[in-house]
């Protein structure tokens, strides 16, 4: 569904900061496009699986998002409009929606899409035997109908406002996945979409390797091959672009802000800064008696400085979050004010919850315990392992004894939150335009596989993600998301740290790029090389 799905990068309220003169760089692109070349985009981490239901990191995701199309997507100003569907009637006040399939579209192996396909597709949503974390929006459809091999009617239960947007979800070949174990398919790393770029490799921890659609029902790509490369270091990422290894990736705030001011990056590459459409935070496993106290929750975001993480870590590229809205989204409740540094309000509230240095040892201790855990974070992210320091640093001077895991991020994510063995961990959400977040906070999203599993429980915060669902009324669904705000801000579930800046760099032979509302990756499939500078001319 849209809320995870990104294509590159892209997210809310643009503030671009380009080298170099607009108007001089757009004078210098050719009136016709031309085809060709290679892109080399790099990540920390590699992709988990390409079924694009099962698709819940962002490596998987960014691969997916170029393979796979969903019914409906959002365009550069972050409107929704068709893309497998090319136009849909909503009716009966939203319970019904009609889409009308487009008819030229077919899979990368030439079978047409037909509306067999959404409908095989919803039925793996909604089966208990698949472990997708998107099952949530569907699970709301009282029934799908095909009228005929290009139109599809879906009828809810009750009035769901997230479900059409819901419909940006990949939409799987049936012709190729019915008699598949979506959990044991060679699927997984072999896809077969009907998007822009088609799968041709993968080596794992190494690279993927896409090219791209001739047939591509909005018009061959012009970037011939999409290479995604994965290199678990930041700083090797930064010598891969100092030898234009690379073409593509997000910055960290020390490279933005310092390390690429030099002649030879402003020469060869183009560098955008918007606020992104997510936050990072300190999650709590609330399994773990440690956490169950909400005066221990409140006592650790006391201890933290979040404005030192923002100054310190990210030089001033990114905000301080509240809660479960990033402040572009309309659902944001601007009365929500974030916990003040103040660890003598935190070491009182420890002792109230009866965390005290019994033994004088200079470590809090309760039944004999001291108050230890372990704090987790993904490998290749600096900004991550930085906040992990700072916060260790932090929880020290109250007494609390914190030891720091870097995992790398399959292993992390598979090994440990996927399967709940963990304390806590430093880790970041983005999120969907719609402010429905049912499947991260809602009780009963706590299986594996799915997002909620720091288990929160909070029975009226359940109500109101219902309700908001319901409610088909921006003003109506901003006091309902007001409210789940403030409750969730108030139960301290996880320490709401920061919402970073998207901190973007593309190599300057690349033209076409149009920075809006929606990032710069919405047009992708436009963004061209002049056949004189192309670096990259095997097909």
């Amino acid at each position: 569904m849209l809320k995870k799905i990104s294509r590159c990068v892209g997210i809310f309220f643009l503030i671009v900061l380009l080298w170099g003169h607009p108007a001089l760089y757009a004078a210098g692109c050719p009136q016709t496009p031309d085809y060709g070349d290679a892109i080399v985009t790099a990540s920390i981490g590699d992709a988990s699986t390409l079924v694009p239901i099962l698709a819940s990191d962002s490596s998987s995701q960014d691969i997916c998002g170029l393979v796979f199309n969903g019914l409906v997507r959002y365009d550069k100003n972050l409107n929704l409009e068709g893309e497998l569907a090319e136009s849909w009637e909503i009716e009966e006040s939203g319970l019904v929606i009609i889409f009308h399939l487009r008819k030229n579209v077919r899979w990368h192996d030439g079978r047409p899409f037909t509306a067999r396909d959404v409908e095989f597709t919803y039925r793996k949503l909604i089966d208990p035997n698949v472990k997708t974390p998107y099952s949530g929006d569907f699970e709301r459809v009282k029934s799908l109908e095909i009228l005929d091999d290009h139109t599809v009617k879906v009828t809810y239960k009750e009035p769901f406002s997230p479900g059409f947007s819901s419909w940006g979800m990949w939409i799987m070949p049936k012709h190729i996945l019915e008699n598949e174990d979506f959990g044991n398919t060679r699927f997984s790393r072999n896809p077969v979409g009907t998007g822009p770029y088609k799968f041709k490799e993968w080596k794992t921890g190494e690279k993927i390797v896409l090219v791209s659609n001739r047939d591509y029902y909005e018009g061959r790509p012009y970037i011939n091959r999409y290479i995604y490369r994965i290199i678990p270091d930041q700083a090797t990422t930064f010598l891969e672009l100092q030898t234009q290894g690379v073409d593509e990736v997000g910055l960290t705030p020390l490279q933005y802000a310092r390390q690429t001011d030099t002649p030879f990056f402003k020469k060869y590459y183009r560098k955008y800064r918007y606020p992104s459409f997510g936050y990072t935070y300190l999650g709590f496993n609330l399994k773990d008696p440690k956490f169950a106290d909400k005066r221990v929750r409140l006592a650790i975001d006391y201890a933290i400085d979040k404005d030192e993480i923002i100054k310190g870590v990210l030089l001033g590229l990114g905000r301080v979050s509240t809660g479960p809205f990033p402040p572009e989204s309309w659902a944001y409740n601007k009365e929500v004010k974030p916990v003040s540094y103040d660890p003598k309000k935190a070491r009182e509230l420890l002792k109230e919850a009866g965390w005290e240095d019994h033994d004088r040892d200079g470590w809090l201790d309760k039944d004999g315990k001291r108050f230890k855990f372990v704090l987790m974070a993904n490998q290749g992210n600096d900004t991550r392992k930085m906040c992990a320091e700072i916060i260790q640093r932090r929880l020290k001077e109250i007494g609390i004894d914190v030891e720091i895991r870097i995992i790398e991020w399959a292993t992390f994510l598979s090994e440990f939150i996927d399967k709940r063995k963990f304390d806590a961990v430093v880790m970041g959400w983005g999120l969907s335009r719609d402010p429905d977040c049912y499947d991260i906070w809602h009780s009963s999203k706590q299986r594996p596989g799915e997002f909620n599993f720091i288990g929160y429980e909070n029975r009226e915060v359940d109500s109101l993600l219902d309700a908001g669902r319901r409610e088909f009324d921006q003003g109506k669904r901003k006091e309902i998301y007001n409210k789940i705000h403030q409750m969730i801000f108030d139960d301290h579930p996880c320490i709401f740290l920061f919402v970073p800046d998207a901190l973007p760099v593309v190599h300057a032979r690349f033209k076409g790029i149009e920075p809006a509302p929606a990032g710069i990756g919405y047009n992708f499939i436009k963004w061209h090389v002049p056949k004189e500078e192309q670096r990259y001319t095997r097909w």
